[in-house]
């Protein structure tokens, strides 16, 4: 005699909104959400980009809408927080992936490069994630996660404006844990390593050989592989993971 059991997908019924879900990272992460049995809400800058991610993630067989959002503009994230509240009454997870990156060595960048990238990868996540606090903390849980990055650990030349964006961030993940986790919301971030994305699309093919030679397992890693690690942390199974920055980068700090 044998008996089936049956296992709900791990986000089933989580209301999860993902910032830069039109491509790379954040749009697998948007599929394995989806995948899992999330609500998904798709945003960010490009309608095009947009469009297309919920298409995905509707064929996955997931409820998913989309809007197109700056998150550097607060209006604009305040608007698109409210709407998914009033028609879903509740946001579980939001996944702070939006960012750029605008390369320049500390004796030649920009005033512009160094105050773009600390607008979208650093006051972006800040209007997000406080958009939604208030939300979180009246129904008693939620889960803020954060895309920081081995260079927010480490730093890397030629990256002054991207390195304090993703050190921020793991300040911020670090005082949100603190402030949030007594209301119930956990907030964790994820540090990914080389990660083979269209933000590569430009690195000549002997650089992206020394990437790859940096890393124990000689690769770069796939966007899937970390929107795995979001998943997780998103689900009741990392319930007891509060104020964490996890490393996903083949072992590349060895």
């Amino acid at each position: 005699m044998s008996s089936s059991l049956s296992i709900s997908p791990r986000l089933s019924g989580k209301v999860s909104l993902i910032t830069g879900a039109a491509q790379g990272i954040g749009l697998a992460t948007a599929l394995k959400f989806a995948r899992e049995g999330a609500t998904v809400i798709v945003c960010d800058v490009s309608l095009a980009g947009v469009d297309a991610a919920v298409s995905q993630c509707l064929d996955a067989g997931a409820t998913a809408q989309g809007y197109v959002m700056d998150v550097t503009q607060r209006a604009m994230v305040d608007a698109v927080v409210a709407k998914v509240v009033a028609q879903f009454g509740r946001i579980d997870v939001l996944v702070n992936n939006a960012g750029i990156t605008q390369d320049a060595r500390l004796q030649k960048m920009t005033l512009e490069q160094f105050d773009r990238v600390i607008d979208v990868n650093l006051r972006g996540v800040f209007h997000c994630a406080q958009a939604v606090a208030d939300t979180m903390v009246a129904q008693g849980s939620g889960v803020i996660l954060n895309a920081s990055s081995v260079v927010g650990i480490y730093g890397n030349f030629g990256q002054t404006n991207y390195a304090a964006t993703k050190f921020g961030v793991i300040g911020f993940t670090k005082t949100w844990s603190r402030e949030l986790g007594p209301k119930g919301v956990r907030v964790n971030a994820v540090a990914p390593g080389f990660i083979s994305t269209p933000i590569l699309s430009t690195i000549p093919e002997k650089v992206i050989a020394e990437m790859e030679h940096r890393v124990p397992l000689r690769r770069l890693g796939k966007p899937e592989e970390i929107a795995n690690v979001y998943a997780f942390l998103a689900s009741d199974e990392a319930s007891y993971i509060n104020g964490a920055v996890i490393e996903v980068s083949g072992g590349m700090s060895v």
